[in-house]
């Protein structure tokens, strides 16, 4: 996967992630050479940025990009097994924009999310703009890719999850009534159609946000912080 810009470079060089090479403007060489001289046999491109730009096919601003390699795929139940209690989980259906997908892994790192799940029907969380856009938050975030959500929501249920649907209908709780507290699994929508009917089954509630002014619903991304701060609000660390 590719990694782009100075702060995202930055944070895939100080992270456990292989990476495989680096290509800066000279400008940048002396600010990342303590990141780039503790990986060892790192190969490190200087390159002219008229050079740089005709590479990567557009305009670069900032001009640091680097190759990272897929880490490791873990199960679910092995890496919830070595998160602390309670557990707090992201679920991801049908979510098409990589950069949005890119923001709620970024809302993840800031509220301390303990996994995502991406389900078959999602982006890819490794896609350039949803690296760019989580700006870090995907190093420090442990990622599933599922080829079926339906069972990994299952699983989690069998792991005492709760699953709540951030949907609205008639018959959500609001909010501020849900209890998050507990193991949690938060299962977000597609940008267009919400959850689809399967997805929306396998949860054990569905939850929605009160809006005003006949706003019907909030930017996917938007939606993960909200439902996020209420979770770490109710579990005392914010």
């Amino acid at each position: 996967f590719v990694a782009e810009g100075l702060k995202v470079v930055r944070r895939l060089l100080e992270s456990d992630f292989e990476v495989v090479s680096v290509v800066l403007l000279e400008q940048w060489l002396a600010d990342f050479e303590p990141l780039l001289a503790a990986r060892d046999n790192l190969p490190v491109y200087i390159v002219p940025r008229p050079e740089l730009e005709k590479l990567v096919g557009f305009p670069m601003f900032q001009g640091a990009l680097a190759v990272g390699r897929f880490p490791r795929s873990r199960p679910l139940p092995e890496i919830l097994a070595r998160a602390p209690r309670p557990w707090l989980v992201i679920a991801l259906d049908n979510l098409a924009s990589a950069e949005n997908l890119g923001v709620i892994m970024r809302n993840c790192a800031a509220f301390g999310v303990h996994a995502l799940v991406a389900g078959e029907t999602c982006s890819s969380p490794y896609m350039r703009r949803s690296v760019r856009n989580s700006m870090g938050g995907i190093f420090k975030l442990p990622i599933v890719e599922s080829p079926s959500l339906f069972a990994a929501l299952h699983e989690l249920r069998g792991l005492g999850v709760k699953c709540v649907a951030a949907h609205g209908s008639a018959k959500s709780l609001t909010l501020a009534r849900a209890d998050l507290r507990g193991d949690t699994c938060i299962v977000l929508g597609s940008e267009g159609h919400g959850l689809t009917p399967s997805i929306l089954g396998a949860c054990d509630e569905a939850v929605s946000i009160p809006m005003a002014n006949e706003v019907d619903s909030l930017n996917v991304g938007n939606a993960a912080a909200v439902f996020l701060y209420e979770a770490a609000r109710q579990r005392g660390s914010m």
